[in-house]
């Protein structure tokens, strides 16, 4: 452990959902495995599947060695780390089960600090969060005004709203009930180790930092791509679309994380600050302008989805431009492409830098060069590569495109943290640097909206399953007149 931490009780609404089986459980259980908690901690699962203390254990087991045998490389530490499992039986939407949940809570471990310091874990649907903070506030158990000593924290999981009014009213919902500090919106995006690499390659490193600007960067590619389309989520990606699910969280942290100036200090405030600044500077999106920088496309065979209607035209792809006004990247245009049943799953940025003003070394007198470029992988590869031109081996005098590359995964024996485990951890110890603040949010929804409501009635153009989008993706990387 990095630093003693408080005993806790963490409480999982929502604990049968894929999320908790696939993902909190066996993170929980590893973090316990290599001694990152403290020595009386516990785990109360709450739902309506009416277990026993003893029926959920045998739940969290089985589907634990189901989904994710591989995290239990010592059997009987596992049967320990279930002894600290216990259930409650609730419907979320009721307050009754939350009497309940305040007696299991203040009833157990009484004397070891266990009931003091609460991690609240809302692995549910979003339309579940009011109901579930409020019945919290109801017993006495919200962050403010809660009758027993000690921390109280809330994770929620993305997405955050459903649009920018949502959004605001879910977290006047939450500031009702918990302060800023107490609060963590979760996107496992941020808690990916190439995503923390990020801010360590620009500020820790001195040949890049002073290039990192508009004067020798052309522009900025971010591709979020999956091979795969919806996986039986149709009703859901009828509500929600491309831009909703991937583009207002993943995209935009990930331009923020790339745009954002040095922090005056290594603190989560200090980042999340200059992170929201970029996100303010981004510019909105008009009607009368926003066609030359978007272009949306739907998968064939979208539309045979199950949960999907006959007729849609929600997005499954995006390729945009946005243009971010402020001092350092003025004129810059950072891309995005975004979608489902693409070529293959990937998600890397590519930092594209101005060539030299004479390109003396081009192959028979040609005048355009290869430009230098800084691509970082995010996933499957979690890489670091530098392009750049050196001379073919021959008489003539001409340059070849080669590549220097950082691997994690070669060059680093210890696997480190997956995104669950660091912010799991992260919210337990209290550091909210990875987790989204308010201010973001609202404010990747107000360009959300506003590029939705520019995009009304445009009907996405189609696309062949694991190709690399429409025909028509390719033209917003044409350069404007005059540009």
């Amino acid at each position: 452990m990095s630093r003693r931490l408080d005993n806790f009780t963490v409480v999982i609404f929502g604990a049968g959902s894929d999320l908790a089986s696939r993902k909190l459980f066996p993170s929980i259980y590893q973090l316990f495995r290599w001694g990152h908690l403290p020595e009386s901690w516990r785990l109360i699962g709450v739902g309506r599947a009416g277990y026993s203390h003893e029926g959920f254990r045998r739940f969290v087991f089985d589907r634990v060695m189901e989904l994710s045998p591989d995290s239990v490389d010592d059997r009987p530490h596992f049967e320990l780390f279930c002894e600290r499992l216990f259930y409650v039986n609730a419907e979320l939407d009721q307050p009754e089960g939350y009497v309940a949940l305040y007696d299991e809570i203040i009833s157990t471990h009484v004397g070891d600090g266990a009931c003091n310091n609460l991690l609240f874990y809302l692995s549910t649907p979003p339309s579940l969060a009011p109901a579930i903070v409020g019945n919290l506030v109801r017993v006495g158990l919200g962050g403010r005004g809660a009758t027993c000593p000690g921390w109280r924290k809330i994770v929620v999981e993305k997405p955050f709203g459903h649009d920018l009014q949502s959004a605001r009213a879910l977290n006047v919902m939450l500031e009702d009930a918990f302060d800023e500090h107490q609060i963590y919106r979760i996107d496992h995006y941020l808690g990916k180790e190439p995503v923390q690499n990020i801010m360590v390659f620009r500020f820790s490193n001195g040949m890049f930092e002073p290039l990192w600007n508009r004067q020798y960067i052309a522009q900025v590619q971010i591709t979020i791509a999956e091979e795969f389309g919806i996986r039986g989520r149709g009703a859901y990606y009828e509500e929600a679309g491309l831009l909703r699910d991937i583009v207002q969280n993943h995209g935009l942290q990930l331009l923020a994380a790339v745009a954002m100036e040095p922090p005056v200090e290594l603190c989560a405030d200090a980042i999340r600050d200059e992170k929201a600044k970029v996100l303010r500077s981004i510019r909105l999106f008009e009607q009368e302008t926003v066609h030359p920088s978007v272009v949306l496309g739907q998968y064939d065979g979208y539309r045979e989805e199950k949960g999907v209607g006959p007729d849609s035209t929600v997005e499954t792809f995006a390729s945009l431009k946005f243009m971010v006004d402020n001092w350092r990247w003025s004129g810059v245009p950072f891309f995005m492409k975004a979608g489902k049943a693409l070529g293959r799953t990937v998600t890397e940025i590519v930092i594209t830098f101005r060539c030299p003003p004479q390109n003396f070394y081009g192959e028979f007198g040609a005048a355009a060069c290869t430009p230098n470029q800084v691509i970082l992988g995010i996933q499957p590869e979690e890489t670091v590569a530098i392009r750049f031109g050196t001379k073919r081996p021959g008489e003539e005098m001409v340059t070849d495109p080669v590549f220097m590359k950082f691997d994690y995964r070669d060059l680093f024996a210890e696997k480190g943290l997956t995104p669950y485990h660091r912010l799991l951890l992260d919210a337990i110890e209290g550091n909210q640097m990875n987790f989204i603040r308010r201010d973001s949010v609202e404010r990747s929804w107000k360009i959300v909206d506003s590029l939705r409501a520019a995009l009304a009635g445009i009907v996405p153009d189609p696309y062949p399953v694991h190709s690399w989008g429409p025909e028509s993706a390719g033209r917003i990387y044409e350069p404007s007149p005059g540009q």
